[in-house]
């Protein structure tokens, strides 16, 4: 398994951009990434997801807006996020997923993302 750390979080107004990173400790060259956001009393939910084939999923509500992406050399996984909204503040996580022969998945600790109105 892989440790994953988040950073890039941080207070946006309306409108803007913030990139998210995620940096795996070790390599992430087939495994599923992924990005989830959670508000406190809510379910996480998926926000984007970027197979190792480099085909993307995004959740309706940030298509068009947010950008997934990887770098497999750096093992370092992205979300760039443009027209930022406040329903956008969460606390975002990056997820890992190896769906070989045995399965496991690993989680960051979150990054905080606020955007002001």
């Amino acid at each position: 398994q892989v440790q994953l750390v988040e950073s890039g979080g941080g207070l946006v107004q309306a409108g803007g951009s913030l990139r998210l990173s995620c940096a795996a400790s070790g390599s992430i060259f087939r495994l599923t990434m992924g990005w989830y956001r959670q508000a406190p009393g809510t379910q996480r939910e998926l926000v984007a997801t970027i197979m190792r084939s480099g085909s993307t999923n995004y959740a309706d509500s940030v298509k068009g807006r947010f950008t997934i992406s990887r770098d497999n050399a750096k093992k370092m996984m992205y979300l760039q996020m443009n027209s930022l909204k406040p329903e956008d503040t969460d606390v975002y996580y990056c997820k890992a997923q190896d769906f070989g022969g045995y399965y496991w998945e690993s989680w960051g600790q979150g990054t905080q993302v606020t955007v002001s109105s």
